[in-house]
């Protein structure tokens, strides 16, 4: 079969749409107003603000006045954690409540708050990578803030029961905030029947552009300033808006919410194919929940082979992927997220995530199917650790 080009890192980012990029192209050049300016050019500018405020609003069950506009999903996540751990403070609440697989723009943040002074509990998960609400109870005490639990996971795409999770924190009176950047577009989002009272998204995976992002927000809650400086976004995030990647945004949620359910018709039975011929090959396993995880997100762990060696020969054969390894931000340490489902280091170092879309045909499933094991067959020729292995021999 021949060589071809195919992107399967989509939860890593996806491309900019065509109709967000044509959305997005006139404020580039005619429609440059500054949305602050009293003139036509500048009041043109905000209302297209507001505009795209209304369909994020629409899109996550929300009103208009719940949105603020960030630059990223990690931005979001520190002002909804570092906002209401300064505002609560105050009232003798410094008790942080996440889990231990959180993206690191919650668990580096929770890290800086335990410097601060704060205390923060980290649930565990099973090893289906999934949150029991139980153990959210038990965790919450008289101090507890906050509770901040991803919507989906990252690496393992695991969807955890976020309406049962926010039922037990309002049950205790604790506000609720949770990361769906992973989430958005690809399940039913309603932050007033799920009893969400914070949500972080970001664009670009949703094709919009990079550099922009949501923090919803449940009226009555009122987060300390982001940014001082000028009354944008109420006061809240001064600096003149990013007006094309917000207009962007807009138009991207609008068409990433719109026939979930058909879309995930589609990619679902490709990502179980994948999952069923990727586990053919020996040595291998699923990382989290079957069912309970996003319709095209798929975790395979090879055993005896090197993540980074592994991403470059599917690359070299025109495969973008990713691995639960970190190694390729410059860490050698294997991915916490898998580390914290159970899996031991050597075998968390030889995982491959493929998060596909409806562009990845039946035909790239194939071609999938055929590259991954011939690659994983020769590094495991070259592995010394899978050369023990099969003597029998422990892993050094």
């Amino acid at each position: 079969m021949e060589k071809r080009f195919i992107y399967a890192d989509n939860a890593a980012t996806t491309p900019v749409s065509e109709e967000v990029l044509a959305a997005m192209l006139p404020h580039f050049r005619t429609a440059y107003g500054n949305p602050s300016s009293i003139y036509k050019l500048g009041r043109d500018a905000q209302r297209d603000i507001e505009t795209a405020r209304e369909k994020v609003a629409a899109a996550l069950g929300a009103q208009p006045a719940e949105i603020f506009f960030t630059s990223c999903g990690s931005e979001s996540d520190n002002w909804a954690l570092k906002g209401t751990a300064e505002r609560l403070a105050k009232k003798g609440k410094k008790h942080i409540i996440t889990s231990v697989f959180e993206h690191h723009a919650i668990l580096h943040t929770c890290e800086y708050l335990e410097k601060q002074g704060y205390e923060v509990t980290y649930i565990p998960v099973s090893d289906k990578g999934l949150i029991d609400p139980e153990d959210v109870r038990k965790a919450i005490r008289e101090d507890t803030a906050l509770v901040s639990i991803m919507y989906a996971n990252n690496e393992i795409g695991t969807i955890q029961p976020i309406e049962e999770i926010a039922a037990v924190c309002h049950e205790k009176g604790v506000l609720f905030h949770t990361d769906a950047v992973q989430a958005v577009g690809h399940v039913e989002i309603d932050v007033k029947k799920q009893g969400i009272d914070m949500l972080s998204l970001s664009g670009h995976k949703i094709h919009a552009q990079k550099g922009i992002g949501v923090l919803y927000v449940k009226k009555g809650i009122v987060l300390p300033n982001l940014i001082h400086g000028g009354g944008q976004e109420r006061a809240k995030r001064a600096g003149t808006e990013n007006v094309p990647a917000i207009v962007g945004l807009g138009v991207a949620i609008e068409a990433a919410t719109r026939n979930i359910a058909e879309k995930a018709a589609v990619i679902t039975p490709r990502r179980n194919r994948l999952i069923d011929g990727l586990l053919t090959i020996p040595y291998t396993r699923l990382n989290g929940d079957r069912d309970k995880r996003l319709p095209g997100n798929l975790n395979i762990s090879f055993e005896g082979i090197e993540g980074e060696s592994l991403l470059l020969m599917l690359d070299m054969n025109g495969i973008c992927a990713s691995s639960g390894s970190a190694c390729t931000s410059g860490s050698l340490d294997p991915s916490h997220v898998l580390l914290s489902i159970g899996l031991k280091h050597e075998v968390a170092h030889g995982s491959l995530r493929l998060s596909i879309e409806e562009d990845v045909t039946d035909e790239d499933v194939d071609y999938i199917l055929e590259t991954v094991p011939k690659v994983v067959e020769k590094l495991r020729a070259m592995s010394p650790v899978w050369e023990k292995m099969m003597k029998g021999e422990k892993y050094e």
